[in-house]
């Protein structure tokens, strides 16, 4: 067998061995993007755990009742998600009528079979640097389907060559890319989830290195295939390369390089599409005062920095057909003081809501470097709560959603609409079978693909 018949395009069968690799549906009806944050010392001192002497859950329950403070123990011994003690019995009989997990959720046209989602997460593996899905893509996001996840949203896609967070960012910028598409989302379709995308720009963040590229947390150089990047004010994230100021002109055609992109999602058969404004991408630079620093419409007051969101919703909601849901993924603080937080959040879902968008993706960070972060269980659950409570709006949460009781426990206490399993799902493809076993629905109710039904729990 010759070298051609092992590669398939811009993607490598040997072994995945890259070239100058571094570093290394509708529902039968019959829970980033990764953030390229620094480590918080908790996920140090997790690492540190794992070769010392694990705590038990006994210990760590009696240390509790003591008054000794929340346990350390690392996140994949956290077995038990303890209620909150101050949980009412009127909301505990209020939560017999909330859905559970494997509950379908109908958003326009599109029936979700359940309410565990796959989040989008960056995996930088368009090697060709071309923003087209491989193989490996296909392998990622199917098995995710095939393993009982209720939507499956795919990874951070670049509306412009130059609004990739990396080289090997995958893109829907030109018509091109459209056809290298459509095998994944067939597939993600017939394993019985829907496919969904997240469209974004990096802005200040583009150009930067990931395993496939080196510079890893740097910006890349232009003779290592790097580019100039921009942003609404002329400030840059941590140590990357000062960006240019966008003018108004050039704001303009991102909205409509956003529209386009949704338009080509569509005609590859993505029957949902998320609006990437967290984590500290373009958008999410215009929302925030402590990187827009405009005097023009685009800046100055809530308004002001939330115009080029909502001028892109309303182009997207524009481009897409009636019946497709669209989503915006948002991070409701930024842990910084004077910068964007949970009120401003509240406020903008609410006229998002207003503009045609039918889920808050609720997330946090990612706009400043070097912040303080209390990385825990559930961290991120609060916002999610206070945005569906007081927008009035859908919502999932994500952050550390590991184990079954602790999400079914955040649909019961009415914090979300759903649920994003996102490292847990990296580790296991099949989480939402897992856990259908653990909380003891009936093998008839769990969403089995045929061929792997004589395998079920």
């Amino acid at each position: 067998m010759s070298n051609d018949d092992l590669t398939h395009e811009n993607f490598d069968f040997r072994g995945f061995d890259v070239p100058d690799l571094k570093a290394v549906t509708l529902a039968s009806s019959s829970d980033g993007d990764q953030s390229k944050q620094p480590k918080t010392k908790h996920e140090d001192a997790s690492k540190n755990r794992k070769h010392g002497k694990k705590k038990s859950k006994s210990d760590a329950r009696s240390k509790k009742r003591a008054g000794a403070g929340k346990t350390s123990e690392s996140f994949d011994d956290y077995e038990d998600y303890e209620e909150r003690e101050a949980v009412s019995k009127a909301d505990k009989k209020g939560s017999k009528d909330r859905p559970g997990l494997f509950a379908p959720m109908t958003l326009r046209e599109v029936t979700v079979r359940n309410r565990i989602w796959l989040p989008p997460m960056c995996t930088y593996s368009s090697f060709a640097r071309d923003g087209r899905p491989t193989p490996f893509h296909y392998q990622h996001y199917v098995s995710r389907a095939f393993g009982g996840f209720g939507m499956v949203i795919v990874e951070s896609t670049a509306v412009a060559p130059e609004g990739r967070i990396t080289p090997c960012d995958l893109g829907l910028w030109e018509d091109g890319q459209i056809d290298a598409w459509r095998w994944i989302v067939d597939g993600i379709r017939e394993a019985g989830a829907v496919p969904a995308i997240q469209l974004n720009h990096a802005g200040r963040k583009a150009s930067t290195g990931c395993f496939a590229v080196g510079y890893d947390g740097q910006s890349v150089p232009e003779e290592a295939g790097g580019w100039p990047t921009m942003a609404p004010s002329e400030i840059a994230f941590g140590g990357l390369r000062t960006p240019r100021a966008l003018s108004v002109d050039e704001i303009h055609g991102l909205v409509g390089a956003f529209a386009a992109a949704a338009g080509r999602a569509v005609a590859a058969g993505f029957q949902a599409i998320q609006i990437h404004a967290a984590h500290g991408y373009l958008i999410s630079q215009f929302l925030d005062p402590l990187s827009n620093e405009r005097d023009d419409e685009y800046g100055g007051d809530l308004t002001g920095r939330s115009r080029f969101l909502v001028e892109v919703v309303d182009a997207v909601r524009g481009a897409v057909p009636e019946g497709v849901p669209v989503l915006v993924r948002i991070s409701a603080t930024d842990w910084a003081a004077g910068g964007w937080d949970l009120d401003q959040t509240i406020a903008l879902s609410k006229v998002l809501k207003e503009h045609g968008v039918d889920v808050m993706d609720v997330s946090t960070g990612g706009i400043m470097s070097g912040v303080s972060i209390p990385v825990k269980p559930n961290y991120q659950v609060p916002f999610s709560e206070q945005v569906k409570a007081k927008a009035d709006i859908p919502v999932t949460a994500v952050g550390l959603i590991t184990k079954p009781k602790q999400a079914a426990k955040i649909l019961a206490h009415g914090e979300a609409d759903a649920v994003e399993i996102g490292r847990a799902a990296l580790r296991d493809p099949y989480w939402p079978l897992r856990a259908a076993n653990k909380l003891g629905i009936p093998s008839t109710e769990i969403p089995y693909a045929p061929q792997y039904v004589a395998g079920a729990y």
